[in-house]
């Protein structure tokens, strides 16, 4: 495998619409940018959009997306090259530029794999075709005589056989195929999809000379460090300048244009100072002496927010979901059981922090940015800018970690004001403590759930509800409730076959940044349904993997809109991504199988179980741990995982594993506080991730399946507080409903 981390875009005019399956729209119109490799046009032919082949024989692959450590870099064009029948040694990976042909480059939502899998299994035969038939050309024989293996096409009669590098420049003159007309391999033949194959990265990553955002250098570039105001809202009085400009290496100070609201992507309000070096730069920002008009948010304090949320729960809310009649089953119970759950705000916290860099010249605008979302990099940076999207080019990066953070372009917009400002190119940096302090955060929740009982231990009423400030507050400045979207996240979807179900929500207003974090609301709704069900299991002396699959009931497709819910899934249709209870009660039972989970432990050791579908994946979690002295320690974890069809078996247990620790960094340790309205962590030490010593041993179990893909970045980290939670409680007998652990345990 040949790796070039370029960036392209679409050189010419392509022939036809066919294969604008998916989202997908072929280019139109000429590209506003030539690519890296323009002057070998000669020796270059694109078969479409996301393919050329040089005379060489090497296969250049686009691949759109973002690469955070998720592999997209290399199963992309895993996808692509198999339908091809090209050598995978021969493959050039190329990256994107924001190109709204190439569709959605979004890099969030695990939608990589499940959104383009057919799109680029098309673009990968419609090129093999074309190949195909520039040999049956040449040869002058039947289409059906010839087929591509290995990056040659060989003619099944004479054996003879053609490199696709000879063919290239005759097959790029052919008309593309339509998509009815395209032959596609059965998986049986598949030498790519599905196989471990290693990171096209890898030896970039271990030899240090790749390229993330924090490593990008221009001639002449200014580095900027910005005092960004510590409230959402809060405005700048005045600052010394004076002072700043005394530090050796600063150029230059600049208060940043006072932003509208609601604070959507815009930059927060703050003096930015530039100077020749990283460190000046943050030493003038000391000397700035900010005052600060801190505004209406400075009211709020995360502990009185959360305090009064809990409050609310407990009363009945605004229903959203009903079957049945839960109230009544309630009343006519033998016995009930309640209980309320609590997150805090948390924080992405990706190692590499957000970096953006900057050239405003001539009316046109270039960045290089660690960014999810180029396209909504240059939207926005266009429209900071007050120029046409088109004069802005967006170069992506390697991203050290991005987890939701880096799908919000205000950095990037930061960058290319400055830059517009100086004349000259600039580099924002942002510092750890920027990113914890000034950064988008995962909604603090509280959840309330009854489930009524009759004689028998059967669960005859179920009510649930949820409050958290929604996402929507940042884009709109005034929505106080959750939205369907959020609602859709593990609430208003729960798999459960009961006859009395109550979903219900309680309003809440935003005061800080809310933005989406790794599998976003089903992080709360799971930890909430995952250790209730737990508890149910405990107050009717029945197993936990016993409650789950009574819970879950008979296999069946769930459709939470018969039961007046308008139920989003992911944005995909329920024909072909259903809720399945049998996929749900599989990966959960094969996780309890594989693990142990079943069996006795030693003193002091217990197991604990979750299952969840997010992102239309499958997963459950069995985690053991060690609770002594006041101490709990994770022994192992185990996670099956039914994501559909695998095209890297090797990057869906390296996203699992990430899941895990990722997920049990945030149920341990992580939590954000807020105290008249500024956030009061700064770094690792008051906001801690994972480390080794704490991590445990983990498998994962991928479980085979004909499927179409599904999400596999964000659907292994919901169920993991709940399983962590529920086997604190086995070792110990100490119920955890308000995360984090180590308000409780040390750890």
């Amino acid at each position: 495998m040949k790796n070039l981390l370029e960036n392209v875009s679409r050189r010419k005019f392509l022939k036809g619409s066919g294969l604008a399956a998916g989202g997908l729209v072929l280019a139109s119109t000429i590209p506003a940018w030539s690519p890296a490799w323009a002057g070998q046009s000669k020796q270059t032919h694109d078969l479409n959009l996301f393919v050329s082949v040089n005379t060489d024989n090497t296969v250049n692959i686009v691949c759109h997306r973002s690469e955070m450590g998720q592999g997209i870099r290399t199963s992309i064009p895993q996808i692509v090259a198999d339908e091809m029948c090209a050598n995978w040694e021969s493959v050039i990976v190329l990256q994107g530029l924001a190109n709204e042909e190439y569709g959605s480059q979004n890099t969030d939502g695990s939608r990589s794999i499940r959104r383009f899998y057919t799109t680029m299994r098309q673009m990968g035969a419609t090129a093999r075709t074309m190949l195909e038939s520039a040999a049956a050309t040449f040869w002058r024989v039947p289409l059906s005589s010839v087929y591509a293996e290995d990056s040659f096409v060989h003619h099944k009669d004479s054996g003879k056989k053609l490199s696709f590098g000879y063919l290239a420049a005759n097959a790029a003159e052919l008309e593309l195929p339509a998509v009815e007309s395209l032959s596609f391999k059965s998986p049986d033949k598949f030498k790519l999809i599905g196989k471990e194959i290693s990171s096209v990265d890898m030896h970039k990553f271990v030899t240090g000379s790749t390229e993330f955002g924090q490593d990008v250098r221009l001639e002449g570039m200014l580095y900027a460090s910005i005092e960004r105001s510590p409230v959402v809202g809060a405005k700048v009085k005045s600052f010394d300048a004076e002072a700043a400009s005394k530090i050796s290496g600063v150029v230059s100070t600049w208060q940043m244009p006072d932003q509208p609201t609601p604070v959507v992507f815009h930059p927060l309000n703050g003096v930015a100072v530039l100077a020749t070096n990283t460190w000046a730069a943050l030493q003038g920002r000391k000397a700035l002496n900010i005052d600060w008009e801190l505004g209406a948010n400075s009211s709020h304090n995360s502990s009185t927010y959360l305090e009064e949320l809990k409050r609310n729960i407990v009363t009945k809310g605004k229903s959203i979901r009903n079957a049945g009649d839960a109230y009544t089953a309630l009343e006519n119970a033998s016995r009930s059981l309640n209980a309320t759950y609590t997150m805090p705000y948390l924080v992405h916290a990706p190692m590499e922090p957000p970096a953006a860099t900057a050239v405003v010249k001539d009316g046109e605008c270039e960045i290089w940015a660690c960014t999810q979302t180029p396209q909504s990099t240059q939207n926005n940076v266009a429209q900071a800018l007050g120029i046409d999207k088109s004069k802005v080019k967006v170069n992506v990066t390697l991203l050290g970690g991005g987890f939701g953070r880096k799908s919000k372009p205000d950095f990037s917009v930061e960058a290319a004001l400055l830059a517009r400002q100086t004349g000259k190119p600039v580099k924002v940096v942002w510092s750890r403590e920027d990113d914890i302090r000034q950064g988008y955060y995962h909604a603090v929740s509280a959840q309330h759930f009854i489930a009524s009982l009759d004689e028998r231990n059967n669960v005859t009423g179920w009510i649930q509800r949820t409050a958290f400030p929604s996402i929507s507050w940042t884009f709109s400045g005034v929505t106080d409730e959750p939205q369907v979207g959020e609602l859709s996240l593990g609430f208003g979807d729960l798999p459960f076959e009961l006859d009395n179900l109550a979903c219900e929500t309680h309003k809440a207003t935003g005061h800080i940044r809310i933005g989406w974090v790794r599998s976003v609301s089903n992080i709360h709704h799971a930890f909430a349904a995952g250790s209730f069900v737990d508890e149910l299991a405990v107050e009717t002396n029945t197993s936990p993997i016993q409650m789950w699959n009574k819970l879950i009931g008979e296999d069946r497709h769930v459709d939470p809109k018969a039961e007046g819910f308008e139920y989003g899934n992911y944005g995909d249709p329920m024909e072909v991504f259903p809720i399945d209870t049998k996929r749900l009660k599989n990966v959960l039972n094969l996780v309890v199988e594989k693990s142990g989970a079943n069996k006795t432990t030693n003193e002091g050791e217990g197991w604990g179980i979750c299952v969840h579908r997010s992102f239309v994946s499958y997963v459950a979690v069995a985690t053991k741990v060690k609770v002594a002295d006041g101490k709990v320690t994770v022994l192992e974890m185990h996670s099956a995982i039914d994501a559909g069809t695998v095209v890297n078996p090797d990057r869906v247990k390296s996203q699992q594993e990430g899941s895990m620790i990722f997920g049990l960094s945030l149920a341990l340790m992580g939590e954000i506080s807020v105290k008249d309205g500024a956030v009061e962590q700064s770094n690792y030490h008051d906001y801690p991730v994972l480390r080794m010593h704490q991590c445990p041993k983990i498998e994962t179990y991928i479980v085979s399946s004909t499927a179409p893909p599904g999400g596999v970045g964000e659907p292994g980290t919901p169920p993991v507080a709940a399983s962590l939670c529920n086997a604190i409680y086995h070792a110990s007998g100490q119920r955890i409903r308000e995360l984090p652990v180590n308000k409780h345990l040390r750890v």
